[in-house]
């Protein structure tokens, strides 16, 4: 068996769910799997399963836009020194550019808009690819 390599996503271990939101268990419970036996610790567990919950929700929802006819792909390898993340859906793609700032005052209140602010400050690395369509993300391991 290949080891994975984060430099190459063909290595990835992958998994595919269907667009709904109990089938995101699956990736979620194998990748914080993976960081467990990596001895990852419990700040970047929080961290990537933050981020998961968000990029997983945000395909289903925003992506795929609930159809169940439409797939997610996950891809991740886990290595001693970092976790990367590649999820895609099927949707139309977007521009997160163009996502109103969930901290302006007047969005403070509206109960959406904070993943990708979240993406971000929970992650080391945070790229949208093929026209939003796809999240890579990575965490990087800092033993203490």
């Amino acid at each position: 068996m290949t080891e994975v390599d984060p430099a190459n996503e063909e290595t990835f271990k992958v998994c595919t769910i269907q667009s709904d939101l109990r089938e995101t268990c699956v990736p979620k419970e194998r990748i914080l799997k993976e960081l467990e036996r990596r001895q990852y610790g419990e700040e970047e567990k929080f961290a990537v399963k933050l981020a998961l919950e968000e990029a997983l929700s945000n395909a289903i929802k925003h992506g795929n836009r609930n159809d169940p006819s439409k797939k997610i792909k996950v891809g991740y390898a886990v290595t001693a020194k970092r976790a990367v993340i590649v999820v895609r859906d099927e949707g139309p793609g977007f521009c997160p550019d163009a996502v109103p700032d969930c901290t302006d005052p007047e969005r403070l209140r509206l109960p959406n808009g904070r993943g990708i602010m979240l993406l971000r400050a929970y992650m080391d690395e945070v790229e949208y690819r093929d026209n939003g369509r796809e999240l890579y993300i990575v965490k990087n391991f800092r033993k203490s």
